[in-house]
């Protein structure tokens, strides 16, 4: 149960008035949603302000180099049975997004954060949680982001002496090694796609052998723990053995797996698996991700992917008749600069979709392409990809500020 419910301190109700006065001066100038100036300006006014509206929550933290947003939707609706959830739902996961989520929760009895990689240790150490969700790690934004053992190493530093209940992904090995400081581990069979980043052992660095689904160590020992809970095609498996149906509108295996974290997370909480399984099923988008829209009477489906490991996922979506598809690379800010990443990406799945390209780095991007031996055509923009495009429902891919561009366009 949540614990001390004592009311805010004079300062921290101040900061938490100016963050949203922020905010809604932010959101008048047409500048976002303002989450993230607002919790600037509150964190500014009150540095504990995080820890002070965490106080009286069940925090659950979520974090991942993907599937970090969706999942922290689903654990969101499945908490939603057993009490009021405040949660960031639009993805500003970092302690400035996380503080302005939490200032609009004062009467909610869980928190079900998603927290950037690079942040997890110090939100983890501002807001005590009950509970940790690690889902996986991968290359991702190369010019800025920590190579990714480095990063599992501050996690498992960070995650030494914690009190939280970590729910963590038995299948990647990176997510293991982080996780096994820990006391309290629930292990879950969620899958790994994308192994290029763990072929070496975390540990010792050794070579790791993977057996069909299995994973080891030679030189050290290190080796895939036993999981408790474990996808196994359509169905979530419980620590009893009992097999609960995943019914999602969320497309593909990465959501399933997402799905299974989630209902080992809702159990933690009291929630059965058959509940929070059900209540996941009205989840039909994450910020736009995974939507439908109608633009330029063409229907277009929105995927989001940031790095190799996302596009895999996105790549095996995309099944039946060859439909045209839409790539759109920008490299801001927000995606990191550096978009070496392109050549990491298997491209040729695509062969015989007709392939349309657009984004600020659409060279970048048609390089890679032409060395795969595809065939595409480079556009100035959607509406130029779209009008050229064979019939049939458009797949539309994209890295994170180009999915806000077209998101923009679409009107969505």
């Amino acid at each position: 149960m949540a614990g001390n419910t004592e009311p805010l301190s004079p300062r921290a109700k101040l900061a938490v008035t100016a963050g949203k006065a922020a905010a809604a001066v932010s959101r008048a100038a047409g500048r976002g949603s303002g989450s993230v100036i607002g919790g600037r300006v509150a964190l500014k006014l009150d540095p504990d302000l995080l820890a002070s509206l965490a106080r009286h929550l069940d925090v659950i933290l979520v974090s991942a180099t993907n599937g970090k947003t969706t999942t922290t939707r689903l654990i969101a609706e499945a908490l939603r049975a057993s009490g009021p959830v405040v949660s960031n739902a639009l993805g500003a996961n970092m302690p400035a997004g996380i503080t302005s989520a939490l200032a609009g929760g004062s009467d909610a009895k869980y928190g079900v954060i998603e927290v950037d990689e690079k942040y997890l240790a110090g939100v983890a150490r501002d807001v005590t949680p009950k509970a940790i969700a690690l889902l996986n790690l991968s290359r991702d934004q190369l010019d800025r982001a920590a190579e990714t053992r480095m990063l599992a190493e501050r996690w498992r530093e960070g995650l030494t002496g914690s009190k939280a209940l970590i729910i963590a992904n038995a299948d990647d090995p990176l997510i293991v090694w982080a996780a096994s400081s820990s006391a309290n581990v629930v292990w879950v069979a969620a899958g790994q796609e994308w192994k290029d980043d763990a072929w070496s052992c975390p540990s010792c660095g050794g070579v790791m052998q993977r057996p069909g689904d299995d994973w080891f160590c030679a030189e050290c020992g290190f080796r895939r723990p036993t999981p408790s809970w474990a996808l196994s095609g359509d169905h979530v498996l419980d620590p009893h053995g009992s097999a609960w149906p995943i019914k999602l509108q969320l497309p593909g295996r990465a959501n399933k797996a997402n799905a299974t974290t989630s209902a080992a997370v809702a159990a933690a909480f009291g929630v059965p698996p058959q509940v929070a399984l059900e209540r996941m099923f009205s989840v039909q988008a994450v910020a736009g991700r995974y939507d439908v829209v109608s633009f330029m009477e063409r229907e277009l489906r929105l995927l989001l992917a940031k790095n190799p490991a996302g596009w895999l996922e996105t790549f095996s979506l995309i099944d039946g008749p060859p439909a045209p598809v839409i790539m759109s690379v920008n490299a801001r800010g927000a995606d990191g600069t550096d978009t070496s990443w392109l050549w990491d990406v298997d491209y040729t799945r695509l062969a015989g979709h007709p392939i349309y390209v657009l984004g600020d780095r659409r060279l970048d991007l048609a390089v890679r392409l032409e060395v795969a031996g595809l065939d595409f055509q480079v556009c100035e923009s959607l509406d130029e990809a779209v009008r050229v495009a064979p019939a049939g429902r458009i797949e539309v891919i994209a890295n994170y500020t180009a999915f806000q561009d077209l998101r923009r366009r679409v009107g969505n």
